[in-house]
């Protein structure tokens, strides 16, 4: 007996479901949900009406159905259960003060970059991505920051993975191609994403290492394509910064 179906509860996984597809869709009807999941409209409703008396969702003057801050409150709980958040937030802001670009945190968490925190630029045109936010790693400087320095076992894993997702025309999906970008990576110290997420975004990132050193997390500064590649000292003064908590990790 598959050990995974034994123990799977079919009824909470189709519930989580329809909860991620509201989040990603920023609203949806009962009838869209069951639509876009393939379960029946009643089956939708039972699911929506549940998470809806429980907190998580709540509907609309439309009808629809949105979720509510319950879900931010019990993300920044987890967030705040990372160390790196506190310890880094001041570098963040000595970075974001020096640059005025987006300076950004994350993790790599089950094979996706998630932000565990950032601060804002002060420039009306700037990075948006807030805290919480998913993407993938082949396509992002932290992401390829920290993929770069994995153990080979690990590295071989993920690039067995592609081709991967062209994102926009700058993407890298060849594993090949990938692979050797990684290498220059572990030469440089740190990563760039040249438009590869999204056209006219630009980022720097390096790895942060733990007391195993292992990349588990690495720090970013991005914005705007045209302001990013000018500024004079950002690669050297990120791959200083990304040492230095290295190192209060190490000895914390």
């Amino acid at each position: 007996m598959d050990d995974k179906k034994y123990y799977q509860v079919s009824s909470l996984e189709k519930g989580l479901k329809i909860l991620e597809a509201i989040v990603e869709n920023g609203q949806l009807s009962v009838t869209k949900a069951a639509n876009l999941l393939g379960m029946n409209r009643a089956s939708s409703h039972r699911f929506i009406t549940t998470l809806r008396d429980l907190g998580y969702v709540r509907r609309d003057n439309s009808g629809n159905y949105e979720a509510t801050f319950k879900l931010l409150g019990l993300g920044m709980v987890q967030a705040d259960k990372f160390e790196i958040r506190r310890m880094a937030k001041p570098y963040m802001r000595d970075l974001a003060a020096e640059f005025d670009e987006t300076v950004n945190l994350g993790i790599l968490d089950r094979g996706q970059v998630v932000y565990l925190d950032k601060v804002e630029s002060r420039e009306m045109l700037r990075m948006d991505s807030g805290v919480g936010t998913v993407c993938p790693p082949h396509a992002t400087a932290l992401g390829k920051a920290m993929i770069a320095f994995l153990p080979e076992s690990e590295l071989s894993e993920f690039l067995s993975k592609g081709p991967f997702e062209p994102l926009t025309v700058n993407t890298i999906t060849d594993p090949i191609k990938l692979e050797k970008e990684m290498m220059k990576i572990r030469q440089d110290g740190f990563a760039i994403d040249n438009e590869e997420l999204a056209l006219h975004l630009y980022c720097v990132a390096a790895p942060i290492f733990d007391l195993n050193r292992y990349p588990s997390y690495a720090l970013s500064v991005s914005g705007p394509a045209n302001r990013i590649k000018g500024l004079s000292g950002l690669n050297e003064k990120l791959a200083e910064v990304a040492k230095i908590l290295s190192r209060q990790l190490s000895f914390k």
